[in-house]
C-alpha cells in the first residue's frame, strides 16, 4: 500500500513550484487568491518566474525548487504552476528517497505525470492529477467543480464519478478494481525503456491528452500495446483528448476508432468520457489508491488519497 501524505488544515503553506514550462507571473499571481479562498498560505519555489527557452529555468533550477520543497519541514503540500514540458530532464537526478523520507501533497498534471509515475514507483507516495494554478486556476473558465476537487486534500473522502458528471460510454464491459496510474498519454509513452517505465499490471491505467491527432494517439497506444502496458492493466479510464482533430484535411481514422482498435478487444472493461485532464471541468483524482470501475454501471470509485 501506498503512504497517503498527511491532509492540508487551514493555515499551512503551500509550496508552488514551475517543474517544466515557465508560468505567465501575473496569471500566477492571480490565483494566489484561490489558495487563500482555502484558507492556505503559499510560497514560490525561488526560481519559479526563471525561463530558459521553453523551460522554467535551467534543470538544475527546477530540480532544486521540487526538491526543496519536500525536503522543507514548513511546507505541508506542493502544487505545480502549470505543465508543458521538461520534468523528465531531470527525473533520473531527482532524490526520491528524500520524498518518500517527507511524504506530503503533490498536486499537477499534464507534463507533470513524468513525476508521478516516478514518485509514485520510486518513492511510493500517493500523488494527485489535477488543476494546476497558472494554467487552470487563474483563467476565467476555472470551473466550480474543479475548484470542488481541492476539498478532497483536506479531509478523506471517496470520490464517485458517474454520468451525471459527463457522458460516459464503455468501449468493453465488466468491472475491475485496482490502483489507478496514469495521465498523460504522451509522457506515459515516453516512460517505455526508462527505469521509470509506468507500471500497470493489475492497475487501472488513466489516459488523457491535448492537441495530438489520431494518428499520434494511435502511435502512442501502439507503443504501450508493444510494452505490453495495455494487456496488464485491469481496466482503462479514458480522460479528456481535446483538441484532438487533424490539423489540415487529410485521410484520417476518428479518435474513436483508434480507441476501439487498440482497447475495445481487450476483454477488460474500458470506458470514455471522463473530465480527466485538459478540461473544465477537470475531475481531480489521487493516483496510487484503490479504484473499482465498473463499466456496465458506468462509474469510477476512489478511494480517498489523505489521511
Amino acid at each position: 500500500m501506498r503512504i497517503r501524505p498527511r491532509r492540508l488544515q487551514p493555515g499551512d503553506t503551500i509550496g508552488i513550484v514551475a517543474p517544466s514550462s515557465p508560468p505567465v507571473q501575473e496569471n500566477l499571481e492571480r490565483s494566489l487568491a484561490f489558495l487563500e479562498q482555502l484558507g492556505l498560505k503559499w510560497k514560490l519555489g525561488r526560481h519559479v518566474y526563471n525561463v530558459h527557452g521553453y523551460l522554467a529555468g535551467m534543470d538544475d533550477e527546477r530540480l532544486e525548487d521540487l526538491e526543496g520543497m519536500f525536503a522543507d519541514p514548513s511546507i505541508s503540500g506542493i502544487i505545480c504552476a502549470r505543465g508543458g514540458y521538461g520534468s523528465a530532464r531531470y527525473t533520473d537526478r531527482l532524490d526520491l528517497q528524500l520524498i518518500r523520507d517527507n511524504p506530503k501533497v503533490f498536486w499537477g498534471y499534464s507534463d507533470i505525470t513524468f513525476l508521478h509515475t516516478a514518485i509514485g514507483q520510486y518513492s511510493n507516495l500517493v500523488t494527485f492529477h489535477g488543476p494546476m494554478l497558472e494554467s487552470c486556476v487563474a483563467k476565467d473558465t476555472f470551473h466550480e467543480l474543479s475548484a470542488a476537487m481541492f476539498r478532497q486534500l483536506f479531509e478523506p473522502m471517496e470520490l464517485h464519478y458517474t454520468d451525471d458528471i459527463s457522458s460516459l460510454n464503455a468501449l468493453a464491459g465488466g468491472s475491475a478494481q485496482g490502483e489507478i496510474v496514469g495521465g498523460n498519454l504522451s509522457l506515459l509513452a515516453d516512460t517505455i525503456g526508462t527505469k521509470f517505465e509506468i507500471d500497470t499490471k493489475g492497475k487501472l491505467l488513466l489516459i488523457e491528452d491535448i492537441g495530438e491527432e489520431p494518428y499520434r494517439v494511435d502511435s502512442m497506444l501502439n507503443q504501450l500495446r508493444m510494452a505490453g502496458k495495455l494487456t496488464d492493466a485491469a481496466g482503462i479510464v479514458i480522460g479528456d483528448f481535446s483538441d484532438a482533430e487533424p490539423k489540415k484535411e487529410r485521410r484520417t481514422l476518428s479518435l474513436d476508432e483508434v480507441f476501439h482498435h487498440y482497447l475495445g478487444d481487450l476483454g477488460k472493461p474500458v470506458v470514455e468520457g471522463f473530465k480527466i485532464g485538459h478540461c473544465e471541468p477537470h475531475f481531480a483524482i489521487p493516483l496510487g489508491v484503490e479504484g473499482r470501475l465498473d463499466a456496465d454501471q458506468k462509474t469510477l470509485t476512489i478511494l480517498p488519497g489523505v489521511e
